[in-house]
């Protein structure tokens, strides 16, 4: 006789919904749940296979929105796209990952449009079994957004073609240029070690140099333990001495009340590239290397860049923190920065009802105030406005102050020019004021 036959188990609740509120209830329920759904009956399997399901869990959950792995290899679907990215990314939160991801494409985004060479030197992201090694050679972890970023991005691939190409831009004066790029973690680690062998200060066993500058004595740390990133200051090489460069409120290694993990190297690159989106920084040519492009850290644009148009001389001035040349200890020029005019002449200079081509800069008058002291700097420098010229002049001074917060203002003399002859009397031209602030992030 033969055996009877199994009966089939009564549909669920969920099989008997109508398709559209069981597809909302899987949505809402979330890939996790989709995936265990589908192994339930042939009927939520079915419910649970649509690739545009599948789409929406990639792009809400990771941030991906076609059809590959974390390779770039293509897929035959986004449950296959699903699934790809979540084994390789197993270790980490996924709100983390696609919030590294969507950090790194946007900025090679912006790369891609605005300094194409510097998205070039861009490395290939590592792996896990890679940053692993990395570990096991500095003998502690990285946090976790840091290991995040390296696996996606693994620094700047460094040619000395392309000195210039610090994605962390830097500044110039007086034929000085200070350009900050993302180091490999290899470098990192290797750097690291030789630097606090060398320098006379307390070796600190949980740091690694995440970024540097070639031409200056400048770089940028990461406490491992604490999540802090730091920047060396002019007595680094003596003492140690650095600067934290991140606000501490914002750190947290660990996931606390539904808040991801974030640490000083991750919330400063996304700092940087806010500033990049916003255009408060910009690409610029170097004023003292041919064709050279950087990105400035000089701010572009208000309350940091003051603006003033006086007979027809347009004044552009805003100033840049330098931590190198700063001191965390008692110092007479405790706070330095780099103060850089840009000058043209968009139009006609008109002086006393005359209108002229040209004018030469003579002279720069500054006056600071901090609190209710006032200081004076006078200086001689000569240049030439011409109208519509296809570049700014330049005039950069350093400015060093014991306190902040404080401001800066002044006035420029220039002498109108006929036939490349001085005509005329020296008129003034005004430099509106500009805050000196702390630096909440510091780059």
């Amino acid at each position: 006789m033969p055996p009877p036959a199994k009966r089939r188990p009564p549909p669920s609740a969920l099989e008997n919904l109508p398709p559209v509120a069981l597809a909302a209830v899987i949505t809402r329920a979330g890939a996790r749940s989709a995936a265990s759904l589908a192994c339930t009956s042939r009927t939520l399997r079915a419910a649970t296979s649509s690739d545009e399901r599948w789409r929406r869990f990639c792009a809400d959950d990771i941030g991906v929105d076609c059809r590959v792995d974390p390779e770039g290899r293509v897929l035959p679907s986004f449950k296959a796209t699903y699934k790809s990215w979540f084994h390789s990314f197993r270790m980490y939160p996924l709100p983390l990952v696609k919030r590294v991801k969507r950090f790194w494409t946007l900025l090679k985004s912006w790369l891609s449009e605005f300094f194409p060479d510097a998205l070039e030197t861009l490395a290939e992201g590592l792996s896990d079994i890679e940053i692993r090694i990395a570990e096991y050679d500095l003998g502690f972890q990285l946090p976790m957004p840091t290991k995040l970023l390296y696996r996606f991005c693994n620094g700047q691939i460094w040619r000395d073609d392309m000195e210039s190409c610090g994605i962390i831009g830097g500044y110039e004066l007086c034929y000085e240029m200070a350009n900050v790029h993302l180091l490999p973690l290899k470098q990192a680690v290797e750097t690291a070690k030789l630097l606090f062998s060398g320098n006379g200060a307390v070796r600190r066993s949980n740091y690694i140099i995440v970024a540097d500058c070639s031409f200056q004595e400048k770089t940028f740390l990461l406490d491992c333990l604490s999540g802090q990133l730091y920047v060396s200051t002019k007595k680094f090489r003596s003492n140690g001495a650095i600067m934290p460069c991140v606000p501490d409120s914002l750190i947290r290694l660990h996931a606390d009340n539904n808040d991801m993990p974030q640490d000083g190297f991750l919330l400063w690159l996304e700092e940087h590239l806010r500033n990049l989106q916003n255009g408060l920084i910009k690409v610029q040519i170097h004023n003292f290397k041919s064709n050279a492009r950087h990105i400035s850290l000089y701010p572009e644009t208000a309350p940091t860049c003051s603006t003033a148009v006086t007979h027809g001389v347009k004044v552009r001035a805003s100033s840049v923190f330098v931590p190198e040349e700063s001191s965390v200890y008692d110092d007479p020029c405790k706070y330095v920065y780099y103060y850089f005019i840009r000058l043209s002449l968009p139009d006609a200079c008109t002086v006393n009802g005359q209108c002229y081509s040209s004018c030469q800069f003579l002279s720069c008058s500054l006056t600071v105030r901090t609190g209710n002291d006032v200081f004076h700097d006078e200086s001689k420098c000569y240049g030439l406005l011409q109208k519509d010229a296809p570049d700014e002049f330049k005039y950069g001074s350093y400015i060093l102050l014991s306190k902040l917060p404080a401001t800066i203002e002044g006035s420029l003399t220039f002498i109108p020019l006929r036939r490349h002859k001085p005509d005329g009397n020296q008129f003034a031209v005004k430099i509106a004021p500009s805050p000196l602030q702390p630096p909440e992030y510091i780059f």
